[in-house]
């Protein structure tokens, strides 16, 4: 037998035998006709909500909602995460997510430090003794972002990172493909620190390569991908990142009163 008349003998015996499924959806049948009914009805079924019911029984279900969230977050996940650190300050707080970690390093943070969400961090133990990832004192790291330390990862003071940003201190992989080929790491001198001075902002979605250095108070536009030095107060964006405009310096009169 052909292949043309093999395909043709399978058509054949697929429009002979249509599935049940597609039976009841094209049959004119009362049967089929009645249970499409009832499929429609069902899927537009809905309940009147009073709101003289409806509002206690949501404001019931928020009590409940923030008093579960509040003992998963200070009895499991604070406490759990604070035992990774090696050394934390005052007012720690984590949202109500296990953070991810792998590898070994230390994790340093100062005080009043906000990590929300689900944060994810890799250790490269084999490029350094000591990987480090840093958080200086009022700093916050929103939901789902990924830091991957090879030797150092930095972060300043006040700085605020929004959700879904990558950092990392290595690519991963050399540049050289037959060494890629044969899955080694990269060579050390291209595991490069990555640091981010005091009162930086980053936008959500953004992705921050090896040796960035990113300067005091600049503001990086969700979506960059910064890849080489960015200078203080500015504002970049792009892919590459490139400076659009710069931040007027504050009056450090002010910032002392």
């Amino acid at each position: 037998m052909s292949a043309e008349q093999l395909r043709t003998e399978t058509e054949n015996n697929g429009a002979a035998k249509p599935s049940l499924r597609r039976r009841l959806a094209t049959s004119q049948g009362s049967l089929a006709r009645l249970l499409r009914w009832g499929y429609r009805a069902v899927n537009r079924f809905s309940v009147p909500a009073p709101r003289i019911i409806v509002r206690p029984l949501l404001r019931f279900f928020l009590l409940i909602r923030r008093a579960y969230y509040f003992v998963v977050r200070v009895f499991f996940c604070e406490p759990l995460f604070k035992a990774y650190c090696t050394k934390y300050g005052r007012n720690l707080h984590t949202g109500c997510f296990l953070h991810w970690i792998a590898g070994k390093g230390d994790i340093v943070l100062g005080d009043n430090v906000t990590l929300d969400g689900k944060t994810t961090i890799v250790f490269a133990a084999r490029f350094s003794d000591h990987p480090t990832l840093e958080i200086g004192d009022n700093s916050g790291i929103g939901h789902n972002c990924f830091f991957t330390v090879g030797k150092l990862i930095s972060i300043g003071r006040n700085c605020i990172l929004s959700g879904d940003i990558s950092i990392m201190d290595s690519s991963g992989h050399d540049t050289d493909p037959v060494t890629r080929w044969a899955y080694k790491p990269p060579e050390s001198e291209d595991v490069r620190p990555v640091v981010i001075r005091d009162g930086v902002w980053i936008g959500k979605h953004c992705l921050i390569f090896p040796g960035v250095k990113i300067g005091e108070g600049s503001v990086i536009s969700a979506g960059s991908v910064v890849r080489s030095h960015v200078p203080p107060y500015s504002v970049v964006a792009g892919n590459p990142a490139k400076v659009m405009f710069r931040l007027k310096k504050p009056d450090q009169s002010r910032q002392t009163m």
